[in-house]
């Protein structure tokens, strides 16, 4: 079915996601991006052929006047035929989306920064501090006490909305209900010299700090590249850390989730300050993606869901994240009509609060 009228015209809150590149892609590079690969196996064959691959065809090319399933090699000549800034112009104005909350804190020379995205998108933005790339870039020029000091600060009067953890790339999602003592963050900072973060007792206090903050807490939840061990992205693994920090009354929010979407829409439920989005997987999905948002609303409470598209470098994931959730949202809802679980009323109303009423009060924007 197409998308309910209602749903088509909402404007979006993309509560995560990231810049995208300044330059072109060559067909390796591209490809590679559709997918958390690193890069296009010789023994693979396409990404193309995928869900994401098809989807890019059937819905991205004919918003660059190709017709709809266009060959893989007359996308990538038409689109590369444009200046980037028009394409990515062209994708993110057709996205609806008209609040960016962007993490640049992942390869920030190569992508636009939020400010340069909200304009290409007509939008507006605002930032999320990635809290190990913070901690990375203080560590070299002070001593542990400083260091604590000045992370403390930072956090306090930073601008940001928000901040993100990617426990889950450097020590997984286990961490512990007990914020570490100052004492015990400054022998690690002291045991880790420079470089990347991966100590344990550091990454956890990062996410207390930020908290403490009155920071909303995003996590990286669930598949990514191959960075990371999946087993260790279960967000039941946060379950201590999300019990002991519930009394502060700060938002924590679960990205992504897939496979663990119905773990996440369980931790949503049962804790007051959790919430949880379905993120990249709702492109990646690409024509199954409302079967899967279907059971990630299975349990969670219509207020606890947000929209993103955790878009990377390729204005094309804006745009499909977008319309696919759409779609998906759409299916939801037109489903629910169809068996009396709902009026009309409460459909308007749940597409609302998914699309951008639940981030608008999360993040007090």
């Amino acid at each position: 079915m197409g998308i309910l009228p209602f749903v088509a015209e909402l404007g979006l809150i993309d509560h995560h996601c990231h810049g995208v590149l300044r330059t072109d892609s060559a067909r390796p590079e591209f490809e590679s991006l559709l997918l958390e690969a690193d890069a296009v196996s010789p023994l693979g064959g396409s990404f193309f052929d995928s869900a994401v691959g098809f989807a890019v065809r059937r819905w991205c090319a004919p918003l660059l006047d190709l017709p709809r399933h266009a060959s893989a090699d007359e996308y990538l000549e038409r689109r590369n035929s444009l200046h980037i800034a028009e394409v990515s112009r062209t994708f993110l104005m057709a996205s609806g989306i008209h609040t960016f909350l962007v993490d640049g804190g992942f390869q920030p020379d190569r992508l636009l920064s939020a400010a340069e995205l909200a304009g290409l998108g007509g939008g507006v933005a605002h930032e999320i501090v990635r809290l190990e790339v913070l901690a990375e870039t203080l560590r070299p020029s002070v001593s542990p006490p400083e260091f604590v000091d000045l992370v403390r600060s930072r956090l306090a009067s930073s601008s940001a909305v928000g901040a993100k953890s990617v426990a889950a790339y450097r020590i997984g999602l286990g961490l512990p209900g007990v914020r570490p003592a100052d004492a015990e963050v400054e022998r690690a900072v002291a045991a880790w010299s420079s470089g990347r973060l991966e100590d344990p007792v550091v990454i956890t206090w990062l996410a207390w700090e930020a908290l403490d903050a009155g920071l909303p807490l995003q996590f990286h939840v669930g598949y990514g590249d191959s960075d990371l061990d999946l087993h260790q992205c279960d967000p039941s693994l946060l379950t201590p850390f999300l019990r002991a920090t519930a009394a502060l009354g700060v938002p924590v929010l679960l990205l992504h989730n897939y496979p663990f979407h119905r773990q996440a829409g369980y931790l949503a439920q049962v804790f007051p300050h959790v919430f949880c989005d379905l993120g990249l997987a709702t492109h990646g999905l690409g024509h199954q993606a409302s079967r899967v948002f279907a059971e990630a609303l299975e349990i969670v409470p219509y207020g606890k869901f947000l929209f993103s598209s955790d878009a990377f470098a390729l204005p094309e994931l804006y745009y499909l994240g977008a319309l696919l959730f759409r779609r998906a949202l759409s299916d939801f809802l037109a489903d629910g009509l169809r068996s009396d679980a709902f009026v009309e009323d409460d459909a308007h109303r749940i597409a609302r609060l998914i699309a951008s009423e639940n981030a608008s009060r999360v993040y007090k924007l």
